[in-house]
């Protein structure tokens, strides 16, 4: 979601921590996301040291105490302070941009809030014309239907896609 500058999502900016890439002037590394991927691995090691430590007791007798504590206290401490870097570092300074709501606009999937209005076939049809010509369904459906702009605002709100709803919408007919 924050790749970029300028190609790929770019749908988040990362805070910039330290100089940009070394092959690509201008783009913020994720560097404080892959020092977290980093400690993970660490603690995926640390993992696999305390389960094998653990199978090697022998007659209720557990040898590898030490190096099981050790490496649960490092698992803790290295996640803890990995977590909290990661919070200050990049969430706490992560910031939306334009792209993510552009992409949705633009997206095909919009003509299937349509559908129950207009019917099923013709918002395929919108879909499909909209594919071809890199219109968007809402340009689309003001040309192509009888829906006033209060209709199209009000079926085309994404935020209504995402959550559930009792709303009935009308059909066409």
């Amino acid at each position: 979601m924050g790749s970029g500058p300028r190609a790929g999502f770019g749908e988040l900016d990362l805070p910039a921590v330290q100089p940009g890439s070394s092959i690509m002037p201008g783009k913020v590394n994720p560097v404080i996301a892959e020092s977290l991927l980093m400690v993970c691995q660490r603690v995926l090691g640390n993992d696999l040291t305390i389960t094998t430590a653990g199978a090697a007791g022998n007659f209720e007798l557990i040898v590898t105490i030490p190096v099981v504590a050790q490496s649960l206290y490092e698992s803790i401490t290295y996640l803890g302070a990995a977590a909290q870097n990661f919070a200050v570092q990049c969430i706490d300074g992560l910031t939306p941009t334009a792209k993510g709501p552009e992409l949705v606009e633009k997206g095909l999937m919009l003509a299937t809030a349509l559908a129950p209005v207009i019917g099923y076939d013709a918002a395929a049809n919108l879909a499909k014309k909209a594919s071809k010509t890199g219109q968007t369904i809402r340009e689309l459906a003001r040309i192509d239907t009888k829906l006033t702009e209060q209709q199209l605002t009000e079926l085309l709100d994404p935020t209504t896609m995402v959550e559930p709803s009792d709303k009935i919408l009308p059909t066409s007919g």
